[in-house]
């Protein structure tokens, strides 16, 4: 389970899908995520920015808009301002019952809703845009000219707008019509990043640039280079959730730290995918994950690769005291760690010839101008690394129940 269903409603009390991905660590604050233009909150870039935030200590709730999204039989665009109620609406429920959200990420369309409404919602610090229109009115040029001369005639008509039939209604149109960007962009007084790409092949990225002048400082502007329009491929869409994670950090409070060990290990499950896990290590913060190919989201280094770089730094840490103390002109150590499974029959120094083992094989790089005696004590004291001699030596575990 990657998120916690939600119960919410919109603007005229009408109950909206909607999802919270919560932190596993002390929570900093909450998000607002505002989708594109017929999406809906389940894209692929909306969940990757949840589960990025999520793992920033950002709970990020993200909704779909009243009449749209992918539970909805037959969508039916409610209007550019029912949009801007529908955030108000979630902004009071989430003040109410949690606490109020302070960072709002918008979407394409969601974009432009969240700079229209972020004036109403007082206690939000920050803004992200993504691939947004500067003027809402922007999204018209989607629906055909056919239809719109039938909406004209008949107060609606029935479009097919990323793949699926939705119904417009004439006061759609004029809900993206009647609104004043620069107005409201120019009163937002809060921190703004822009991110849009060049290429982008829905909203053109001169739109972004009248975006980023009429918004006051502080503003930011984070280029998604050869991304389509709806962060479609995996890399676009981390990359995105990553910047976003990393700038939103600066305008949300610390979280309380005081459950964070500095004499241990600790171990969570994030419930951001299937095995994400948080790891505070001595009052430092890992993200362990498995591959894909085992069932993970990749997210994080697995546990044997967690094991496999605990080897390695060891190694490294132990040729450079080891060269201080000797004087050894050591200029640079890069330590390479394999792992892999061998039947034990292969393995000539191992007690056990059945089953398998693990083997670890540790390629070491020294540079420096050194002698070949010394680069044959480094390679020596290699072995002598506290956790080599840990995985080397017989262990014992003991588990119990807290």
């Amino acid at each position: 389970m990657s998120a916690q269903p939600l119960t919410l409603h919109g603007h005229d009390e009408q109950p909206l899908d909607a999802l919270i991905d919560w932190p596993a660590e002390p929570l900093r604050g909450f998000a607002l995520f505002a989708h594109c233009f017929t999406c809906g909150k389940d894209l692929f870039a909306a969940r990757q920015i949840a589960r990025a935030l999520a793992g920033k200590g950002i709970a990020c709730v993200r909704f779909d808009f009243s009449g749209v999204g992918r539970t909805v039989k037959t969508p039916e665009l409610a209007g550019f301002t029912h949009d801007l109620d529908d955030l108000v609406a979630v902004y009071e429920q989430l003040r109410e019952r949690f606490q109020a959200p302070t960072l709002l990420v918008g979407h394409s369309l969601g974009g432009a809703a969240v700079l229209a409404a972020a004036h109403r919602m007082p206690d939000v610090a920050a803004v992200v845009t993504l691939g947004a229109p500067f003027d809402p009115g922007h999204v018209s040029h989607l629906i055909p000219l056919s239809a719109r001369d039938a909406i004209t005639e008949n107060g609606y008509s029935e479009v097919s707008l990323g793949g699926r039939q939705i119904k417009v209604r004439d006061n759609f149109l004029e809900s993206i019509s009647n609104h004043d960007a620069e107005e409201h962009i120019g009163k937002l007084r809060k921190a703004l990043l822009v991110m849009h790409a060049p290429n982008d092949e829905i909203v053109e990225i001169d739109n972004a640039a009248r975006i980023y002048a009429a918004a006051k400082h502080p503003k930011s502007f984070v280029s998604l280079d050869s991304a389509d329009h709806l962060l479609s491929r995996r890399e676009d869409a981390l990359y995105a959730a990553d910047v976003i994670a990393a700038w939103s950090s600066r305008y949300l409070p610390e979280a309380d730290t005081a459950e964070a060990p500095g004499d241990r290990v600790v171990v969570r499950e994030t419930k951001a995918g299937r095995y994400q896990q948080i790891i505070h290590a001595e009052g430092h913060r890992l993200i362990a994950d498995e591959p894909e190919s085992v069932g993970g989201d990749n997210t994080g280094a697995s546990p044997y690769g967690l094991l496999g770089a605990a080897l390695g730094a060891c190694t490294s840490m132990t040729l450079r005291m080891y060269a201080e103390r000797k004087k050894i002109a050591l200029e640079h150590v890069e330590v390479e760690v394999r792992h892999q499974k061998i039947h034990a029959s292969d393995c000539e120094q191992c007690e056990s010839k059945s089953g398998k083992v693990d083997e670890f094989t540790r390629r070491i790089r020294i540079t420096g101008d050194l002698t070949d005696d010394e680069r044959g004590s480094l390679l020596s004291i290699a072995d002598r690394c506290p956790v080599h001699q840990t995985l080397e030596r017989s262990n014992k575990i003991v588990t119990t129940l807290a």
